[in-house]
C-alpha cells in the first residue's frame, strides 16, 4: 500500500461499514465451512465480518490478518470474548507467512487495495493446504465509475490537480477474466471469477461524507493538506448528490479458487 495513504480510521470504519458487512455475509454463504477448519480472514478490518466467520467455526480457528495496525487493534478489542479462537496478525498480505497451512482464505473488500494481484494470489496459494479454498470478493471492473466522475471533477480544481495526479492507481479493479488467469498462473488448480452489481445509496450530508472520507477517499485525503480535506469531501459529496441521495455504484468481483489436492 502506498506510503501516501493515511492509516485507517478504525473507529469511523467500524461505524460506516454496513455495506461491507452485508457483502461479507454473502461471501460467507459461499464459503460454507464445516466448522472445524482454520480459515484466514485476509483483510479483517475491525472484525465485524470476522466475528461472523468465527461463529461458523466452533471447532476451528480464524487467522485474522490486516495491514493496518489500527484495524488489527480494534478487531482484537472487539473480538476479545472469542479468546484463542481468533489469532490476529498485523501483516501486508503480500508478505503473509503462516505457521501452518490454512484450509481456506476468506476475504472481502480488501484485494482492490493491492496493486500486484499476481503476487497476491501466489502468496495466498502458498498459504493453503492441499485442496484448500480461496473464497473472496473485492471491487471489480467498473467499480464506482459513476462516483469517480464526481471525484475527478472535484480533484480537477487547480489547487488539487497536481496533488491528486495518479491517485486512482491506489485501486486495482480487475476484470474477471484477468483474475482467473492470474489465479491459475499462481498455482490454483481451479479458478472462477465474476462481477456483481452492489449499489449503495446513502443520504446526502454527514453520513455520506463520513463514508466517503473513511472508505473511498482515503488515498485522496492522504495526499491533501489537512486543512483542505474536509472541503474536498464536501465538494465530492455535493457533486455526487442527486435528489438528496448519494449513489455509490459498487461492482464486486467474486473470486473462487481451489489449491491442488
Amino acid at each position: 500500500m502506498s506510503t501516501q495513504h493515511r492509516e485507517w480510521d478504525a473507529g469511523s470504519y467500524h461505524r460506516v461499514s454496513g455495506p461491507q458487512l452485508r457483502w461479507g455475509r454473502a461471501v460467507l454463504d459461499r464459503l460454507a465451512p464445516e466448522g472445524h477448519e482454520t480459515v484466514v480472514d485476509a483483510g479483517c478490518g475491525t472484525g465485524r465480518v470476522t466475528r461472523l466467520l468465527a461463529e461458523l467455526l466452533p471447532r476451528g480457528q480464524v487467522v485474522a490478518v490486516d495491514g493496518s495496525e489500527a484495524m488489527v487493534e480494534r478487531a482484537a478489542a472487539e473480538l476479545a470474548d472469542l479468546g484463542d479462537r481468533v489469532h490476529f496478525v498485523h501483516s501486508d498480505l503480500l508478505e503473509l507467512e503462516l505457521d501452518q497451512p490454512a484450509d481456506a482464505v476468506f476475504s472481502t473488500a480488501t484485494f482492490h487495495w493491492i496493486a500486484g494481484h499476481a503476487a497476491l494470489f501466489r502468496r495466498l496459494a502458498a498459504a493453503l493446504a492441499p485442496g484448500g479454498r480461496l473464497v473472496a470478493q473485492c471491487g471489480g471492473a467498473g467499480n464506482l465509475d459513476g462516483l469517480l466522475v464526481s471525484i475527478d471533477a472535484a480533484g480537477a480544481r487547480p489547487d488539487r490537480a497536481e496533488l491528486l495526479a495518479g491517485v486512482h492507481e491506489s485501486w486495482n479493479f480487475a476484470a474477471p477474466e484477468h483474475a482467473e488467469q492470474l489465479m491459475l498462473a499462481a498455482g490454483f488448480a481451479q479458478a472462477r471469477a465474476w462481477l456483481e452489481a452492489a449499489p449503495v445509496v446513502l443520504p446526502a450530508g454527514g453520513e455520506a461524507e463520513e463514508f466517503l472520507a473513511t472508505v473511498v477517499l482515503r488515498p485522496h485525503l492522504g495526499r491533501l493538506p489537512e486543512d483542505q480535506r474536509r472541503e474536498f469531501v464536501e465538494d465530492v459529496t455535493a457533486r455526487a448528490t442527486d435528489d438528496g441521495q448519494v449513489l455509490l455504484d459498487y461492482v464486486r468481483l467474486n473470486l473462487d479458487a481451489r489449491a491442488p489436492a
